[in-house]
């Protein structure tokens, strides 16, 4: 009974080893969407920013 708990065991751990791999790529595809999302919105609002940091240059 304990051979058919380890095979059972090491055939449960064979299964889940590629998924850290996959774990990895999700983690570096939510990432570069993330910055991607950043660098819309900040190209978005640039005037904004640009115009709001202008005016407080102006008020020093």
């Amino acid at each position: 009974m304990d051979k058919v708990m380890e095979l059972y065991v090491r055939a449960i751990n064979e299964l889940q080893a590629p998924r850290k791999g996959q774990g990895l790529v999700e983690y570096a595809l939510i990432i570069a969407l993330v910055s991607i999302a950043l660098i819309a919105a900040l190209t978005a609002l640039a005037g904004g920013i640009r115009g709001a940091f202008s005016t407080i240059q102006a008020s020093l």
